[in-house]
């Protein structure tokens, strides 16, 4: 059986992509790193941002495992300026993939460059490789393999969130919350 390791950032100051960690994300960060440690993860890779990059820190740390940044694990670009209705553009996301903003990313775009960062670690030479990354484009994966984890499995994230997904043997894929 192939598997990855998913998870969601720690609680972040914001949506910048050189946002810190807050306070309490620096010790979810420390805490996560104790959680992954029973998983035997063997291979870090991380979206750019300064938020996924420390929320792994501290278990890269610790395994003295090398962090591996992937552009494609990037967060979402729902708009080149912030917008008053994104919660509904998020929602949108999940019922109609091709929707974007102008200048903006659709589901589908964030979705189809994630699962190929995802894929490129699935049935490769790691047995437990971890990936961190944001809510919307970890969200859209995990829709695409259950579509009832649609916008409210969005909303139903944490910071930090872990979900193991795994292919059986008859090539089909699965998730679950690792609490």
């Amino acid at each position: 059986m192939n598997r990855v390791v998913l998870v969601r950032h720690c609680e972040s100051s914001g949506q910048a992509p050189d946002a810190p960690l807050t306070k309490t994300g620096v010790s979810q960060a420390v805490q996560l790193a104790g959680r992954l440690s029973s998983l035997a993860i063997d291979h870090v890779v991380s979206s750019p941002y300064a938020r996924a990059r420390a929320t792994i820190q501290p278990f890269a740390t610790r395994t003295g495992l090398p962090v591996h940044l992937d552009e494609r694990l990037a967060e979402r670009r729902l708009s080149p300026e912030p917008i008053d209705h994104w919660r509904a553009v998020v929602e949108r996301s999940f019922t109609d993939p091709d929707f974007r903003i102008e200048g903006g990313e659709s589901g589908r775009e964030t979705f189809v460059r994630g699962w190929a960062a995802i894929e490129s670690l699935l049935g490769g030479r790691y047995r437990c490789p971890v990936i961190v990354s944001h809510g919307q484009l970890l969200s859209l994966v995990l829709h695409s393999i259950d579509p009832g984890f649609g916008f409210s499995g969005w909303e139903s994230l944490r910071n930090p969130d872990v979900h193991l997904l795994e292919i059986g043997i008859d090539g089909t894929y699965g998730f679950a919350r690792i609490d």
